[in-house]
């Protein structure tokens, strides 16, 4: 009996090929060793490919979108978090500390100084436990200039849609356009 049979050598290629396919997908999903939601080792989160349901990825918009705006618009920043905030909260602007208690003291501080600053939301997307909100801050002319700024916030929420970690990118908005087309 032939060990080595062309039928078997096929056989043995195709689970070799099957085997190397399900390390590329689990390295792809991070659930091989390093993955899954955590540390990254650099004080970021990791997160592994998830398909959220959609129920989730809605619920998880409109908890940011309240949060933001009960903050900001409505000068309510306790109530944001009381409602919104998650256990801890990470934050990755340079400008601000972690916690909620720094996101309640700026901005009470912030809307006491610029009682007319607001944020025009107009656009938001969610993924996994990420949501990335886009849109224009205008009522703070030192800060955000007189045309406002364009900003572009990506929040991470719990399972729970809680609010517990931020980023930010921050411009003002330009003079001049070359295409005419707006930036937010």
């Amino acid at each position: 009996m032939k060990l080595l049979t062309p039928s078997r050598l096929i056989a043995v290629a195709a689970v070799a090929v099957a085997i190397a396919s399900l390390g590329v997908a689990s390295a792809r999903t991070g659930s091989g060793r390093g993955g899954g939601h955590g540390d990254d080792g650099r004080g970021g989160h990791v997160s592994k490919a998830c398909v959220a349901p959609k129920w989730k990825l809605e619920r998880n918009k409109r908890n940011v979108v309240d949060y933001y705006e009960t903050a900001l618009n409505d000068k309510n920043p306790r109530r944001a978090v009381r409602l919104y905030g998650g256990p801890k909260y990470i934050q990755h602007n340079p400008l601000a500390d972690n916690g909620f208690d720094a996101f309640i003291a700026f901005f009470e501080s912030f809307t006491s100084q610029f009682p007319d600053a607001r944020i025009d939301i107009r656009r938001v997307f969610a993924e996994c436990d990420f949501v990335i909100t886009h849109g224009l801050l205008t009522g703070a002319p030192p800060v955000y200039t007189e045309r406002g700024s364009k900003v572009v916030d990506i929040f991470r929420l719990n399972s729970r849609g809680k609010v517990v970690e931020h980023w930010d990118v921050l411009a003002p908005i330009s003079a001049t356009s070359a295409n005419g087309n707006p930036e937010v």
